[in-house]
């Protein structure tokens, strides 16, 4: 593939959720011809709202210079990629593979797999920095694959957001993210089982956000989850608690792997679970707090 440039680079964006959906009206604002994917009648009508091509299937790939590939989950990355109808059986040789979901390390390395022969490059490129960062083109961007296919892909990735290159081995930008992903599963448990210890102390909430969060104990998770934490089960949904489940359970077992002992993202993934059963899979991932302020959670 020559370096992509816009108007002409077609680009096929797989998964148009709260996060694939602004980044791909960002690459559609650079020039880009942009067709959304997603099974989801609603998540292409909220497309063509915004004036994004979307179908259901991705049949869109077989004439895309890119692939990006933004989907949920590892197994929903391997039927997306590798299924009978998948995006390598439909891909051109010549194409690129982007993997920007977070997956862990071994999913994608079977898409590398898989792709060997067919002439498509796969480059391992999983985001951080939540929908207000796909919005406003300031992801983090943790690129793994062939050096020179990452550079070539860099007009594409530029309107995304900050590449940070973590080597040649496809599977290590899934590793950073999943470390990226610890970090975020703990600080964000933390800073809901703060404010919840505050109101099991008698004070106000609020008050205690606005005393710490800048000070020595805040974090970023506090700053940006805190006052959604406060508004309650009615805050406005950017990442789930089921994206949690997922992401914290992921670290969890890539540590099990190698025998190391992650106690703090074990007890974050508890809590996450504990949300689940409490039917709250579907609510924004700040009220994960409700565990400890429902059901006797407090004591």
């Amino acid at each position: 593939m020559t370096s992509p440039s816009a108007g002409t680079t077609r680009i096929t964006v797989v998964g148009i959720g709260a996060i694939g959906l602004p980044m791909a009206l960002r690459l559609l604002e650079a020039g880009f011809p942009v067709t959304g994917v997603d099974p989801f009648e609603a998540s292409r009508t909220r497309a063509a709202a915004r004036g994004l091509p979307a179908e259901a299937t991705s049949a869109s790939a077989a004439e895309a210079d890119v692939v990006i590939c933004m989907v949920a989950t590892p197994e929903q990355l391997r039927q997306a990629a590798l299924g009978e109808d998948g995006l390598l059986r439909r891909m051109r040789s010549g194409a690129t593979l982007v993997v920007m979901s977070t997956v862990g390390v071994t999913p994608v390395q079977e898409v590398l797999a898989a792709a060997e022969g067919t002439g498509v490059t796969v480059l391992d490129v999983p985001v951080t920095g939540g929908v207000a960062g796909a919005e406003a083109g300031t992801l983090t961007l943790f690129a793994a694959g062939d050096p020179a296919g990452l550079e070539r892909l860099g007009p594409v990735l530029a309107p995304l957001g900050t590449v940070r290159p973590c080597g040649e081995a496809v599977g290590r930008g899934q590793a950073m993210k999943a470390v990226n992903q610890l970090l975020a599963s703990v600080h964000l448990v933390a800073a809901a089982e703060a404010l919840a210890f505050a109101s099991a102390l008698g004070l106000d909430p609020e008050d205690a956000f606005g005393a710490v969060s800048a000070g020595a104990g805040g974090s970023w998770m506090l700053s940006d989850r805190g006052p959604r934490m406060l508004e309650g089960l009615d805050a406005e949904i950017t990442s789930t608690i089921g994206i949690f489940v997922k992401d914290a359970g992921l670290v969890c077992d890539m540590a099990e792997e190698l025998g190391f002992d992650a106690p703090l993202v074990a007890a974050a993934r508890d809590r996450f679970l504990a949300a689940s059963a409490q039917g709250l899979l579907p609510r924004d991932d700040s009220q994960v707090i409700r565990t400890y302020l429902d059901a006797g959670a407090t004591r």
